[in-house]
């Protein structure tokens, strides 16, 4: 059999993992192809330490070429036209054949959805931004800090709540706590909605003891740069110091463009191999839409990116070696949720249990804390 190329679209997690897996299963006479437009892979959870200072960029960042020595070719392009029916794909002004076609390009970031909101707030979801809070929260000696989630669905539904409790740390351990207020708004009823009412309301127990403002079912309509105000749906306005929004997410253009979208503005995919209707294309992570039984989409996480790689990597090379494709995606995933001090909780469960997901949050401890850090050592070496 002639060798195949199976093309990755985005350097994330699930094309991280869905490169190394293929390239580990399948003969070297097949081309495994990432893509990514960016130079550099950042491990997008430890964002959260860097906006209080626990982590540095240089620490959390791997230079994608680093992968060619494990026999994938790395090409640091644009996507610019995903051609699902001819299996092709154009990189800047290149159009390229492929085999197999995994897409794994991601949710954008839309702050210019919410007027104003670009000007009015910083974020911490992409490196610079995330940099730009920490030199700002470095600065800041007191006053209304406002984090606001912008609309759903947004990547890590943890993070927001992550966010606000190692910033109360960090304010605590400078001693400025009694001069900061810190308020979460969002449109959501509870946090991590989808984890079920009992995951949500300790959450939002956790987040209260620390002092930490809980507002939900608040829609931002817009952001007020100038006078540092922000003008919700129901016509309530609340003043902010310093504003730290997950703004809007979206699909990147290049997939709304390429007829492989759904009502939802995503990819929709089957629940378990992750195929889309077109033959030889799959689509896995922050792309994708997966509606649960309990009729919520599946949250966008990391966890959930890097277990349909694995499902859909092995799947493709089973192909390619003759096999029958026999490995599914679950619906199993889990986190660990930083709550300061130097700890954290941990949450996982089966998102696909019927009739609703069946998650369980561990007690917060040391032990979680020290685990996300070897996570995150494990995985910068592991995958590199």
């Amino acid at each position: 059999m002639a060798g195949k190329t199976i093309f990755i679209l985005g350097g994330g997690i699930g094309g991280q993992v869905a490169a190394n897996v293929l390239r580990k299963h399948i003969s070297r006479k097949h081309r495994v192809v990432l893509v990514d437009r960016k130079r550099d892979y950042v491990f997008s959870p430890s964002l959260l330490w860097l906006i209080v200072g626990k982590r540095k960029l240089e620490q959390i960042y791997r230079p994608l070429d680093l992968l060619s020595r494990k026999g994938i070719e790395v090409i640091q392009a644009e996507v610019t036209k995903i051609d699902p029916i001819a299996h092709s794909v154009v990189l800047g002004d290149r159009s390229l054949s492929y085999d197999d076609l995994i897409i794994s390009l991601g949710a954008e970031l839309a702050p210019d959805a919410v007027p104003g909101l670009r000007e009015g707030a910083h974020t911490f979801y992409e490196p610079s931004g995330a940099e730009k809070l920490w030199e700002a929260v470095r600065e800041f000696s007191g006053g209304r800090v406002v984090l606001l989630v912008a609309a759903t669905p947004f990547k890590c539904p943890a993070a927001p709540y992550e966010a606000a409790m190692l910033l109360e740390d960090y304010f605590r351990k400078r001693n400025l706590r009694d001069k900061v207020s810190l308020s979460i708004y969002t449109p959501e009823p509870l946090p991590m909605p989808v984890a079920g009412p009992a995951v949500g309301n300790a959450v939002k127990g956790m987040v209260e003891a620390k002092g930490i403002g809980f507002h939900p079912q608040m829609k931002i309509t817009s952001v007020n740069a100038p006078s540092k105000e922000l003008v919700f749906e129901n016509g309530q306005r609340v003043g902010y110091d310093l504003l730290i929004a997950i703004p809007p997410h979206r699909a990147p253009l290049v997939v709304k463009n390429s007829d492989l979208v759904g009502e939802s503005g995503w990819i929709p995919v089957d629940a378990h191999t992750l195929k889309t209707r077109y033959e030889g294309v799959y689509a896995i992570g922050d792309i994708t839409t997966i509606m649960l039984p309990v009729g919520k989409p599946l949250p966008k996480a990391g966890v959930f990116a890097h277990y349909q790689a694995e499902a859909v990597a092995k799947n493709i090379a089973a192909e390619l070696e003759g096999s029958k494709p026999t490995h599914v995606f679950n619906g199993r995933g889990y986190c660990f949720l930083e709550i300061g001090a130097g700890q954290a909780g941990f949450a996982g469960g089966d998102f696909y249990a019927v009739p609703a997901p069946k998650i369980k949050l561990r007690k917060p401890g040391y032990y979680w804390h020290w685990g996300k850090v070897l996570f995150e050592k494990w995985w910068l070496r592991h995958w590199f």
